[in-house]
């Protein structure tokens, strides 16, 4: 560290539940070495932000370096040290990301194990290829894990979880193929055969998850039969003896985009639940459905997906009935119904429809009113900043719980630890008992940081009425003056949630406006000729909120 500099250290520490058992990498051993260290240097240490039981494969659920990151950004320290650059992300460009972000408060870097920091261009660069060489390390292990279950999968041998039907039992053989099976599992096997007989007697996706549902069956999950559920039970091949493997690529990024041509397809060495024959009339009648033209819906549904049902809660989707009146002409109507209604049957949900046009008209005029009235938004400004500081005390109130509840593990911690070193205790019991103690206490860590995020949120100052005002009138214009698409976006964007009453009219629409949304959509100063496609148009500039507002309307 540069002696001629004070420097304010935040020490940084992780770990995953795969490293617990590490050695080296428990949290407890990477908080003493860099103590020890900052000790010896004379750096000043300013806090300490430890993410227990957690990947590094992105910051979401990582809340304690979230608090790091805000707390840099008000520039508490001007240093942050970590036992290994890897602890604080394990992919190069979010740990550039980190760094860079850091570096624009004057922060530098500093990593023990690698001994460089990134006050330096020799630094920097060492972060790089270390980040790029730490990549690529994980990234070989990941390969070499797929290509052993590739090689699994051409042997015949399942890989992970097994569908509804059959169940893994464990085997007696030393060979890692003989040490588990695959069997059939007879109660969920009936209701696999009942599946695909009902589908080869003309049954649809949604009449066979609606009567599975009626009759109380769940999935694996525990959850009711959908349409999806059952399209995937049909589509899978197990079920008849086979192995599919690698349908997908790489779908932690790139999902349902990344399927594969040429999945791998060999027999298996686990019993079939269904024949062939079944198999084949099956799998005729989904390729002669899905030549079918889709149903296509007259009109522009702007609300779908942000209308929840009033039963259920679940979102509404776009339906249609189609009538003839007493002359023969053919009235269309157009509604919003339950989805879970539409994919799981009445035995979940009921339709609960409401109209498109009534639905559409409401929202907007919702909106409207509140633009036009100040006394209703008035009123909005005064629940928001209401229910803002309601907040604060049922937070501190569950904070001060977790603490009590941390307090009190790390007291049978230390009485555990007082009795093993007077040989009082088996060290197996003692091994175990503590196993136990570390993860309640990682798990009760966890929970505080994560209030003490929303309460750090929470005790913002009030919100200001001429900033709503401001955000309720650029929001209202562009509804107004903007196609269709681009309505439909702006709403997606912008409101969290439309619920309706007992009556199936609309009674609350929830919005939320950040940074993100005011800078790209509420903020347009430029003329409608300059806009890029796809931009809005909108003249004049809102105040910027550096915060995520919530209201209700």
């Amino acid at each position: 560290m540069n002696q001629g500099l004070p420097k304010k250290v935040a020490i940084y520490a992780r770990v995953s539940t795969e490293e617990q058992a590490e050695h080296g990498y428990s949290i407890d051993a990477q908080l003493d070495t860099l103590r020890k260290y900052c000790e010896l240097y004379g750096g000043e240490i300013v806090d300490e932000y430890v993410d227990r039981g957690v990947s590094g494969k992105s910051i979401k659920g990582r809340y304690e370096i979230q608090r790091l990151l805000k707390d840099a950004e008000e520039s508490k320290f001007n240093e942050v040290i970590v036992w290994k650059f890897n602890r604080m992300a394990r992919k190069s460009i979010d740990l550039l990301h980190i760094v860079d972000l850091l570096e624009k408060n004057n922060i530098s870097f500093r990593s023990f194990t690698e001994n460089f920091e990134t006050s330096t261009p020799m630094g920097r660069f060492a972060l790089q290829m270390m980040g790029a060489v730490g990549e690529l390390e994980r990234n070989t292990i990941v390969d070499n894990v797929k290509m052993g279950h590739r090689q699994r999968a051409k042997m015949g041998h399942h890989n992970g979880k097994v569908p509804l039907g059959y169940k893994v039992i464990a085997g007696t053989g030393s060979s890692r193929e003989s040490k588990s099976a695959v069997i059939i599992a007879e109660e969920e096997a009936v209701i696999v055969r009942h599946i695909f007989e009902q589908y080869a007697s003309g049954h649809g996706l949604k009449t066979i998850a609606n009567e599975l549902n009626h009759r109380g069956h769940r999935t694996q999950t525990g959850k009711p039969f959908s349409t999806t559920a059952i399209r995937d039970l049909l589509d899978n091949p197990m079920f008849v003896g086979k192995i599919r493997y690698n349908r997908y690529e790489n779908w932690a990024e790139r999902r349902r985009k990344g399927k594969n041509k040429e999945p791998i397809l060999v027999e298996g060495h686990h019993p079939p639940i269904i024949s062939q024959e079944l198999w084949d009339k099956v799998q005729l009648l989904r390729e002669k459905k899905a030549t079918l033209p889709k149903k296509r819906f007259e009109g522009e549904y702007l609300l779908t997906g942000l209308i929840r049902c009033p039963e259920c809660g679940a979102a509404m989707t776009a339906s249609r009935t189609v009538n003839r009146s007493k002359d023969g002409e053919k009235i269309t109507r157009m509604y919003y119904s339950c989805g879970r209604f539409r994919s799981q049957g009445s035995a979940v949900c009921h339709a609960n429809s409401v109209r498109k046009v009534e639905a559409e008209q409401a929202v907007t005029e919702r909106i409207r009113q509140a633009v036009v009235n100040p006394e209703i938004l008035q009123r909005v400004v005064r629940s928001v900043n209401e229910r803002r500081s309601g907040r604060i005390k049922p937070l501190r109130d569950e904070l001060t719980a977790v603490q009590t509840r941390i307090t009190s593990l790390e007291d049978k911690k230390r009485k555990y630890l007082e009795l093993y070193e007077i040989d009082d205790i088996d060290r197996d019991m003692f091994s175990e008992r503590l196993s136990v103690l570390n993860k309640d206490l990682d798990t009760e860590l966890t929970r505080r940081s994560k209030l003490e995020l929303e309460l750090r949120g929470d005790q913002a100052d009030p919100v200001p009425y001429e900033l709503v005002s401001s955000l309720m009138t650029n929001f209202d214009a562009l509804l107004r003056r903007s196609p269709f698409q681009q309505r439909k976006t702006l709403l997606h964007l912008i409101v969290m949630k439309i619920t309706l009453d007992g009556k199936n009219r609309v009674g609350n629409v929830e919005l939320a406006f950040n940074e993100d949304t005011e800078k790209h959509f509420l903020s347009m100063a430029s003329s409608a000729e300059q806009q890029a496609e796809g931009a809005f148009p909108l003249y004049g500039k809102a105040p910027s909120t550096n915060r995520i507002l919530c209201f209700t309307i």
